[in-house]
């Protein structure tokens, strides 16, 4: 590790190391422009700041980077310092340098998004919520990627961070605030210099995270490495040494090399498998690059030759790649001395293969947990443009690292956008997203109730696009679930960028212009039945003798226009509605099977002091048992027989009080039933009249007449009702009391 702690004129080598001349004196120049500004300056972990901004210059510089990306390595703290340098850097450096020191300044917003992501709660328990904090983090990094408009920008990033990480370590800071940035390492930065294939950064944050956040750890197998340091690497080189002497015999061609064994991974391995360091075989390990296939399995032979083979340590995965393509030959052998070493034979193409393309070395460590095969291209092409360059590196054409530049900003992941939620979860979604398609993805419900949004704190209009590392929070109605609904204005252009929420909008209003077909349908058959006088008919059995599955369906067909009307009434009077159940307990009956005085039954009243007299029941007010009764003596029809109160017998007594008669109730057949009306004030809405029904149904009350009137959201009914005695109707009266939106029930 290149120590912090390196003269200043050390790291001004490595930073003009391998430019031309004029891109050297562009790079010299930017660093005369920032050593005054940077004086007495320090960054955030308390590092100089000339000596922080010369450190990371020099990083990138090891990554054969162009002039553009060094300048920007040294200036883009210069921003912190003066936010108004931006336009002056751009003047003096070019709009490429400007542009990526105020990229910089962006993706440094990262390092509150990683602590808020850290500190967000996670749903769910157990193993749940580590794979829900996991996605996290996974979001994270491609938001990190999307948030570059360059990607020099990520090779910056990275070695800035290195160059923090190893301040900590020179000065032995090891406290909460160099924990947690050990850990946004260790889950963030770490994986994505694995993933662009940047190793030696790439294993330097992982050994220094893992440093900060496991330090006992670290210093046990730091001291057994060093105990074991000098004997391990003479032992492979020795190996290695042999080996060649053999290929060079049989004439074999190939690249040898040693594997070195960083102290994080081997932590990793013993957590791992669950072994000590004595039983790792791979802490002495190298690896066999050859021309072809076939020399691979020559090689593999010479191994087994030369040394004793682990036959359980052997894996042929040439023959039998892994299921990512990946291809190797994976051996254990043991040395004359009883250790143990690992070895990797391959082909150039197989190297290549699993560095660069989808089954990369960072895919099988890191579980695979790819967000897309788009995505993986891009991450796989941008490994192809830092190795591109290494490989021409050298050539020292002025120029030469302009092509590369370029390729590097045209590679950016701009298929999608990150944006977090108040609580600082990252969601992915498509570019273009607006509020509407941030709130749907939280939840159909949250999206269908969206009302307005909040984009980084303030009030932004629901067409507003996002864009990446922004914080939305959505505002809904008040209210349940279901009693709000979108606009079909989100239909239009610009409104909803996802066809997944424009899918979720026209399923709203589809649920909606089917719920109002439903009860169009609903009011057209009930109106059927009313003029039928089939009031009390069990609908779900109508319906199923009419071939429906559901009264809803037989509803949407008639709200539809495509079942008759007709047909309803002929199998009314085809007697194809259901049958009245044998049992007495069961559903109103539209045809009474009592005697009814309304249809020539006795009345049952007494006429006091006299026998014989024809009565009849007034039909102005209905009179029923036991009603308080009187009579009138009518003009050819007998005694109109009226309740006490009736107005209209009130007035008849005034004009002619000797046509008043005392009457009385005398006994009548059990199965008498007697004509009253009574008046419905209820809260007008969906299957009311059902309802009301369904009572008369219950208290086995024949409905003989209804009519129904609707207006300002009030439905005012009048039933004509065939009773026992008024004892029944108080029991009907309560029970309609009870139903849904009834604010009034009486008996006229």
């Amino acid at each position: 590790m290149v120590s912090i702690a390196l003269a200043r004129t050390e790291h001004q080598a490595q930073l003009l190391a391998g430019l031309s001349e004029a891109e050297a004196a562009r790079v010299q120049s930017a660093l005369d422009f920032a050593t005054p500004l940077y004086e007495g300056k320090t960054v955030f972990a308390g590092q100089d700041t000339l000596d922080f901004a010369l450190g990371a210059a020099a990083t990138v510089a090891t990554l054969r980077s162009d002039a553009a990306t060094r300048i920007a390595a040294l200036l883009f703290e210069a921003l912190e310092i003066d936010a108004g340098l931006g336009e002056r850097i751009g003047m003096e450096f070019g709009k490429d340098v400007q542009d990526l020191v105020q990229g910089m300044r962006q993706l440094l917003r990262l390092r509150t998004l990683a602590t808020m992501v850290r500190d967000a709660p996670v749903e769910g328990k157990g193993k749940g919520a580590a794979q829900a904090a996991g996605s996290q983090i996974e979001t994270l990094r491609k938001m990190l990627l999307a948030m570059a408009p360059d990607m020099r920008v990520v090779l910056i990033l990275l070695s800035a961070r290195l160059v923090s990480l190893r301040y900590f370590a020179d000065t032995k800071q090891f406290d909460e605030v160099t924990r947690q940035f050990a850990r946004e390492t260790l889950d963030i930065y770490a994986p994505l210099a694995n993933r662009l294939g940047i190793g030696q950064l790439k294993w330097e944050l992982e050994d220094l995270s893992f440093r900060f956040l496991e330090p006992e750890q670290y210093k046990r197998i730091a001291k057994m490495l060093e105990e074991k340091r000098l004997s391990r690497e003479s032992f492979v080189q020795e190996a290695i040494a042999r080996l060649k002497s053999e290929l060079d015999s049989a004439g074999i061609k190939a690249e040898v090399y040693g594997r070195p064994k960083h102290i994080y991974s081997i932590w990793n391995k013993m957590r791992g498998k669950s072994v000590d360091f004595s039983e790792l075989y791979d802490v002495r390990a190298f690896r066999v690059i050859v021309d072809d296939e076939r020399t691979c399995y020559t090689v593999l032979g010479m191994l087994h030759n030369i040394w004793t083979s682990i036959p359980k340590e052997f894996d042929d995965y040439i023959s039998r790649p892994k299921p990512n393509g990946y291809k190797s030959l994976h051996t254990v052998v043991v040395a004359d001395d009883g250790r143990a070493m690992e070895v990797q034979v391959r082909t150039k193409e197989m190297h290549h293969f699993a560095e660069y393309g989808v089954a990369a070395h960072w895919r099988y460590k890191e579980g695979g947990n790819s967000a897309g095969q788009k995505f993986d291209e891009k991450i796989a092409w941008l490994r192809q443009l830092l190795a591109w360059k290494n490989d021409v590196a050298g050539e020292a054409q002025e120029g030469g690292g302009a092509d590369w530049s370029e390729q590097m900003k045209s590679t950016t992941l701009d298929d999608r956008i990150y944006v977090l939620t108040p609580q600082a979860r990252v969601l992915e979604l498509p570019v273009g997203s607006t509020p509407i398609d941030f709130a749907y993805y939280l939840h159909s419900d949250v999206g269908h109730r969206c009302r307005g949004a909040k984009v980084d704190g303030v009030m932004a209009p629901l067409n507003t696009v996002l864009k990446n590392g922004q914080t939305v929070e959505i505002i809904t109605a008040k209210g349940p679930p279901g009693t709000a609904g979108p606009s079909r204005d989100w239909l239009s252009p610009g409104y909803a960028a996802s066809p997944r929420t424009r899918a979720k909008v026209r399923a709203w209003f589809h649920a909606i212009d089917q719920q109002e077909t439903i009860a169009d349908g609903r009011g057209q058959v009930e109106k059927t039945l009313q003029r039928e006088g089939k009031t009390s008919v069990n609908l779900e059995l109508l319906a199923q003798k009419l071939g429906f599955k559901s009264v809803d369906e037989l509803y949407l067909a008639v709200g539809k226009d495509e079942f008759s009307l007709r047909t309803i009434e002929q199998a009314l009077h085809a007697d194809v509605n259901p049958k009245e159940p044998e049992d007495e307990e069961a559903a109103v009956v539209n045809k009474s099977r009592h005697s009814s005085v309304a249809r020539g039954a006795k009345s049952g009243v007494l006429v006091v002091g006299t026998d014989g007299l024809m009565t009849q029941l007034a039909k102005c007010c209905k009179p029923a048992p036991p009603d308080e009764v009187i009579g009138f003596v009518t003009q050819g029809k007998g005694v109109s027989i009226h309740r006490i109160g009736c107005k209209n017998f009130a007035q008849l007594q005034s004009r002619m009080p000797e046509r008043v008669i005392a009457t009385t109730w005398g006994k009548t057949g059990s199965d008498t039933v007697y004509p009253v009306d009574i008046h419905v004030l209820a809260n007008d809405r969906q299957g009311l009249l059902r309802d009301i029904s369904d009572v008369f149904s219950r208290e086995k009350i024949n409905v003989t007449d209804v009519n129904t009137h609707s207006g300002k959201g009030l439905a005012r009914m009048n039933f004509t009702c065939e009773i026992g005695s008024t004892a029944q109707l108080q029991k009907a009266l309560q029970n309609i009391h009870e139903v849904r939106g009834v604010r009034e029930a009486r008996r006229q």
